[in-house]
């Protein structure tokens, strides 16, 4: 059996304590590209919440008109969160690095996760979120999970046709 299977991640209320006591996050792995995920939850977080954003990929240098950083530790700050879009190989070595900075929570975005983290997040002191949606937690505590098309009414899977 995997640690991950016999992990169990904070609870709803535990999600939303983080997310209300957090102030500021960083995205590892922001993407410049519109069609990506990290892209959506950068532009969400950064109009429809009170968070200090920050960018962090080494190939980029802007993003939705901010400083993209190279690595978290040329952050001008410890962001609370560190929010997470790389491959789960990846996801140790950031971690390390986070809980070093300071950060108090680790969060891996939806379909992300690794079972290596949870006794390392634990040894070195940080929470950890792993496969959950930032953008959504966020949306579904603060009412909007209609944005974008969540929570539309539409019940069916078929597209509407245009009048």
């Amino acid at each position: 059996m995997s640690a991950e299977s016999n992990w169990e991640g904070p609870s709803a209320k535990d999600r939303l304590r983080i997310l209300q006591e957090s102030q500021s996050i960083a995205i590892v792995g922001a993407s410049n590209n519109k069609a990506r995920a990290s892209y959506f939850v950068a532009s969400y977080l950064k109009t429809s919440s009170h968070y200090k954003v920050y960018f962090v990929n080494p190939m980029i240098d802007e993003l939705l008109g901010d400083p993209v950083y190279k690595s978290l530790a040329d952050l001008p700050e410890v962001p609370d969160i560190v929010d997470v879009f790389r491959k789960p190989s990846d996801t140790p070595a950031i971690l390390e690095e986070a809980a070093k900075l300071g950060s108090k929570t680790f969060w891996l975005q939806l379909g992300i996760s690794n079972d290596d983290l949870p006794p390392l997040a634990e040894k070195l002191g940080i929470q950890l979120v792993m496969n959950r949606c930032i953008k959504i937690e966020h949306a579904r505590f603060h009412g909007g999970l209609h944005l974008a098309g969540f929570d539309t009414g539409v019940i069916s899977a078929k597209r509407a046709k245009a009048e």
